[in-house]
């Protein structure tokens, strides 16, 4: 029988892997935002299902308000002054980087800067930086005012009043 850890923080399920000769920082922003659109439908699902019991036209649904184009672009916006240099830079890359045409039903601005949101959940990612990523996706989820818990540390910048 297998023992349950509950001290321990849970492992994750899909761990980050990287070609050996190719640091994260050098990844294309198109490959880095591939991926954090995928890293970030995860959260939010899981977010979605451990809030409530919904069924799964509800929880389509519900995903849509956080994972559309113009739901990406308004969080990016919100991270905006509690982003390091570092992560700016890798946002500005992703929104910047030619990603072929956006779909039909998106403001090409709303898409370039969801491109940015991705590209930099994608590198955190990469970079296995797992609290800065819920912290960050979490204020999804919070009211407009609200930033996220821990989002002011060590090189990140503070929101002056």
């Amino acid at each position: 029988m297998t023992e349950l850890r509950t001290n321990a923080p849970p492992l994750p399920v899909i761990a980050p892997e990287l070609p050996a000769d190719q640091p994260v920082n050098l990844l294309n922003p198109i490959v880095l935002a591939y991926v954090g659109d995928a890293v970030f439908e995860v959260y939010v699902r899981q977010r979605l299902i451990a809030s409530a019991s919904r069924k799964p036209h509800e929880l389509h649904k519900a995903a849509t308000r956080y994972v559309s184009a113009a739901a990406q672009a308004r969080l990016l916006a919100r991270w905006g002054p509690l982003l390091t240099e570092e992560e700016s830079d890798i946002a500005r890359r992703g929104r910047n980087a030619k990603s072929g045409s956006p779909p039909r039903n998106a403001d090409p601005g709303d898409y370039r800067h969801a491109t940015g949101l991705e590209a930099l959940v994608g590198y955190l990612y990469y970079r296995g930086e797992r609290e800065r990523l819920e912290a960050l996706i979490g204020l999804a989820f919070e009211p407009e005012d609200t930033k996220p818990e821990g989002s002011a540390g060590p090189g990140r910048k503070e929101e002056t009043t």
